[in-house]
């Protein structure tokens, strides 16, 4: 009977030396592909596939550098070819490489197209024409609206004299709300949460905006007077005997 400790074994580090090898000399070279594209798809993230008689190619990349390229044949697995996950098998690395030299010519092709494809664009533009006075009538009126709201917070401080409230009345069926901090007015809402905003402490609303509630506000303030002269109603009724 043989000795089993007698049988010659192949040395598979040597294979893997070699697949280790080829595998940094492509994503070398693959690297080049990945700041070409990144260069001309406008970002330093992104993929693209190419196309080659035995299948087709994707390469990803992410800062400049290669995060994958993986070869996906007609027939049989795909595979990857520069991962940051495992090295592929030799064997399916040599299939792999075998449709190389395919994938960059088809990415020499696409780079190719690309030259004379911006010789048409016109070089001149329409000038844009100026918000300036657009956001100054859309200043104009949300400053009288805040002026009025500063008003009505300022009378319902004087009222209630806690700090912080919000005043809400219907108008035309839409929820109103005025929220205010003392006697400063520090939001007015439209339509409840999520809605819009005519005031807020971030910056002033759209033109559109404040042509589609200016309206609105009109009523909105007739409902608090009618809040106010409501109130005074009820307390002119109070008797206090003596």
């Amino acid at each position: 009977m043989t000795d089993v400790s007698d049988i010659p074994t192949s040395d598979p580090e040597d294979a893997a030396r070699r697949r280790d090898d080829l595998v940094s000399r492509v994503t070398d070279h693959a690297g080049e592909i990945a700041r070409g594209l990144a260069l001309v798809q406008g970002g330093d993230y992104g993929d693209r596939t190419f196309q080659t008689d035995a299948g087709e190619w994707t390469l990803k990349y992410e800062a400049g550098a290669v995060q994958y390229l993986r070869f996906d044949p007609r027939s049989g697995e795909p595979v990857y070819v520069v991962s940051t996950k495992q090295p592929p098998e030799p064997a399916a690395l040599a299939r792999a490489l075998s449709d190389y030299d395919a994938f960059v010519a088809a990415y020499n092709e696409y780079v190719a197209s690309l030259s004379g494809l911006l010789d048409e664009v016109r070089e001149g533009f329409p000038e844009p024409i100026s918000t300036e006075s657009v956001a100054a009538e859309r200043d104009r009126i949300v400053d009288r609206i805040e002026e009025t709201s500063d008003a009505i917070a300022g009378q319902l401080h004087r009222l209630d004299g806690s700090e912080y409230e919000t005043f809400t009345v219907r108008v035309s069926g839409t929820r109103w709300e005025l929220k205010r901090e003392g006697d400063v007015a520090a939001y007015l809402r439209i339509g409840g949460e999520g809605g819009t905003y005519l005031l807020s402490q971030y910056g002033p609303p759209a033109p559109d905006v404040v042509r589609d509630h200016a309206e609105g506000f009109a009523g909105f303030v007739d409902a608090y007077n009618e809040h106010v002269s409501d109130l005074g109603v009820s307390l002119s009724r109070v008797e206090i005997g003596t």
